[in-house]
């Protein structure tokens, strides 16, 4: 402690870089600076006391008197010992707090006035408290410090003086200069153990955040460390028990696959890649899952695996026709494949689309190409999608994503060539998912699908190889552009000789089959056949033929296992026994030749028809009657048809003003079932004719064309599957256009030999066909 009267004294100023000292506190000093060794030496000469100041800035080598703060203080130097580099080590006791009067000399040493600032000790019981307070606060900074030792705090608690406490306290502090010069120039005691103890609060404060944090860190580095160790020993674990379990067997596994795999040299880095990857991720992962998915994809395909297509032609053939009786186009353009496969060894896939009416074997015979050829057969049915993703994959960032139908078909058929099946092209839809129509694009054009790209799987794949079969029930519906890069195979209906032979040949032996008959357990004779096809099914393919024969053998099952027969044989007249009462009556041909009713022929989804127009006539004001649901063009033939016989009026010998006087009421019948198109016009015009002229129409002959308003009869398409429906019906004449006389040759000789075929060119030639009788009065020249 300083005397209790402040004095001016004259003494050496020594500059601190960075540290600070209080009075009554012991510290070693180095001083090497030449200014602080000069004022060092002159103040040994006088005696041995120093003003030890700090510098507000720790860098400068030279401070100014600016750069030092004006309260030190006075300290004793009590040893000095010179060092090996020049520096001094000095060992200071600090005395008292003194400010700085004013600066004598800078020259060679700093040499200051002071005034001494002895201790104001005012006694105050709250002093008391503080002690207590500022020495509480410190034992719990030592506590949570692991820089201050527990023995400072013994050495700390007996000092008596609150100024002295304060100024070891503070020493002992990790203070910035600026708060510990802040304690050295606070005089007054009391507000300096008040300053000591917001200080320690704040440090403390910083030390308990700072214990959180590290206790966190350190437990998320232990749980590290111990799951890290506890992997490592299940690694050594499962290696001496050669078990391949978890992430790392995993891996190991995936790795193995690939190497057996045969990938082309993209595919395989993105496998390695993707590989690294999952080894990388943390088995909790949920990415880690996605990830494996994807290469279980990678590696599942077929990317360069074929199997030998089997070139025998005759071999194929005879497969073919086991499986199918009929269908010669496509049988033919396969064996044509196969043909041009034998000389050029490698071929793009040709692409199919078998467009035919319900039940004529389109899907089936797919799959006997795929049995000729010895490839894998895939079905996928495109019935209703509408999605684009469909056809091509989601993208691997959606939850659930997966590749298109057409990779997992390939997937599925595992070999880079199967046969493709893809069915009901034609009842594709389109909505906002986008149009599934448009990716097939890509799919089926054989000059792109080499590197058809899915949007899961990223790494374009090779259909190249595939020979894709699409079917189709109407060829109108397929869009333009998915349509010119197929081959359109046209299956018609079957005939009923076509259909007879089926039966026997395929129907009932397959149904029998399955029934568990043997096979001298039913007969049925062709004729019983050929009523079943004629009077209880009406369609081009042989879907409801196969029904009746399914019912056939469960009829004759019930009747074997219950004793009533040993034995079953179907003929015509117990055909309803077994089926029940006809459910159409075969040869549809009017009874008796009719005035205003003529036979028309309908081309249909399902094949064809016929239809008996019909025309009634009666007394009116001019009004032109159509009902039977006819759709616009329907409607526009019609007119067609009345606007051709009012111009025709003097050559037929009409009444010029027949339109004023009467009412005309044109019925298609089946009033229920929408109807269009343009091909009944002529046979409209006929039974309009035959109403206004009163001649009967000839009930054998049927007719197809489009109507002009002068009279040419323009072509039709159908032709084939109409003129079944007229063999069906009992017709013996059908009169087509001109222009269709091409499409004859597509009708079965065992129709063609049945019927006649007459081409017209004109109205007249349809009325001196169709009329029993002329009714052109003179003939337009």
């Amino acid at each position: 402690m300083g005397p209790n009267k402040p004095k001016i004294r004259r003494m050496p100023l020594l500059p601190l870089r960075g540290l600070l000292v209080y009075p009554s506190m012991v510290l070693h000093l180095d001083v090497g600076r030449e200014k602080s060794v000069k004022a060092l030496e002159k103040a040994m000469v006088d005696d041995s006391l120093i003003l030890l100041c700090s510098q507000s800035e720790v860098n400068l080598e030279e401070p100014a008197k600016e750069d030092i703060y004006t309260i030190g203080t006075v300290s004793k130097v009590r040893q000095m010992l010179k060092l090996p580099n020049g520096t001094i080590r000095v060992l200071v006791e600090g005395v008292v707090r003194a400010e700085i009067q004013e600066y004598v000399s800078t020259g060679d040493y700093f040499e200051v006035t002071l005034k001494e600032l002895p201790e104001q000790m005012i006694p105050d019981p709250e002093i008391d408290a503080l002690m207590r307070t500022v020495l509480n606060q410190f034992e719990h900074y030592i506590n949570l410090s692991k820089k201050v030792t527990p023995e400072t705090l013994a050495a700390v608690s007996d000092i008596e003086e609150p100024g002295r406490l304060a100024d070891v306290i503070c020493s002992h502090l990790s203070l910035k200069i600026k708060d510990k010069q802040e304690i050295l120039e606070t005089i007054n005691v009391r507000a300096r153990l008040e300053k000591l103890l917001d200080i320690l609060n704040n440090e403390r404060e910083v030390l308990e955040l700072e214990r959180k944090i590290s206790q966190r860190v350190k437990k998320q580095m232990e749980k590290t460390q111990k799951e890290y160790y506890l992997r490592e020993q299940m690694k050594a674990i499962q290696k001496e028990l050669g078990d391949k379990e978890g992430r790392a067997g995993e891996v190991e596994e995936l790795r193995a696959q690939m190497e057996e795999a045969e990938l082309p040299e993209k595919v395989r880095e993105k496998v390695e890649k993707e590989i690294d990857r999952l080894e990388k991720m943390p088995a909790s992962s949920a990415e880690g899952g996605v990830i494996r998915t994807y290469i279980d994809w990678l590696l599942a395909l077929p990317w360069s695996k074929k199997t030998e297509d089997d070139l025998d032609l005759a071999r194929a053939e005879e497969i073919l026709n086991e499986d199918h009786y009929g269908l010669e186009k496509p049988k033919e353009r396969v064996l044509e494949y196969l043909a041009v496969q034998n000389l050029v060894k490698k071929m793009k896939g040709p692409i199919l689309c078998l467009v035919g009416p319900p039940g004529v074997g389109k899907t089936s015979i797919a799959r006997s190409i795929a049995r000729s050829l010895g490839r894998e057969f895939i079905r996928v049915s495109l019935g209703g999608v509408r999605d684009e993703a469909e056809i091509r994959g989601h993208r691997r960032t959606y939850v659930g994503a997966m590749p298109g139908r057409i990779i997992q078909g390939m997937k599925s058929a595992g070999t880079a060539n199967p046969i493709f099946l893809l069915d009901e092209i034609d009842k594709m839809a389109m909505d906002f998912r986008g149009d599934p129509s448009a990716a097939l694009l890509e799919v089926l054009d054989p000059e792109q699908n080499e590197t058809f790209s899915d949007h899961y799987i990223e790494i374009p794949f090779d259909l190249s190889n595939v020979m894709f079969v699409t079917t189709a029930n109407v060829a109108q519906n397929i869009p333009r552009p998915l349509m010119d890069r197929m081959e359109m195979l046209y299956i018609p209906g079957y005939t009923e000789l076509e259909k007879l032979q089926i039966a026997r040949n395929y129907l009932l032996p397959k149904q029998e089959r399955e029934h568990g008959l043997q096979e001298d357990q039913l007969a049925v004779d062709d004729a019983a056949l050929m009523t079943i096809v004629r009077e209880y099914t009406r369609e081009s393919g042989v879907r409801n033929l196969e029904q009746q024969m399914a019912s056939l053998c469960r009829k004759s099952a019930k009747r074997i296992v219950s004793k009533t027969d040993e034995r079953v044989v179907v003929t015509p007249d117990n055909v309803k026994d077994f089926l029940g009462p006809a459910k159409f009556r075969y040869g549809m041909a009017e009874e008796a030749d009719q005035i205003g009713a003529v036979t028309g022929l309908a081309w249909t989804e399902v094949g064809g028809d016929t239809l008996v127009i019909e025309v009634s006539i009666m007394p009116g004001s001019g009004k032109l009657t159509l009902t039977g649901k006819l759709g616009d063009v329907m409607k526009e033939s019609a007119q067609a048809a009345f606007s051709y016989t009012r111009s025709r009026v003097k050559e037929l010998d009409i009444a010029p003003d027949f339109h004023e006087k009467n009412d005309i009421h044109i019925h298609i019948p089946e009033g229920a079932i929408p109807k269009d198109g343009p091909s009944a016009g002529i046979t409209m015009a006929t039974a309009l004719i035959s109403a206004l002229t009163n001649i009967p129409v000839n009930r054998h002959v049927a007719m197809t064309g489009e109507i002009t308003l002068r009279g040419r009869v323009l072509p039709i398409g159908g032709l084939k599957e109409k003129s079944l429906a007229a063999h069906r019906a009992g017709i013996k004449t059908i009169l087509l256009p001109k222009d269709n006389e091409k499409d004859i040759q597509e009708i079965p000789d065992s129709v063609r030999s049945e019927m006649t075929f007459i081409p017209v060119s004109h109205m007249d030639q349809v009325l001196e066909h169709a009329l029993i009788r002329p009714a052109l009065v003179q003939k337009q020249v």
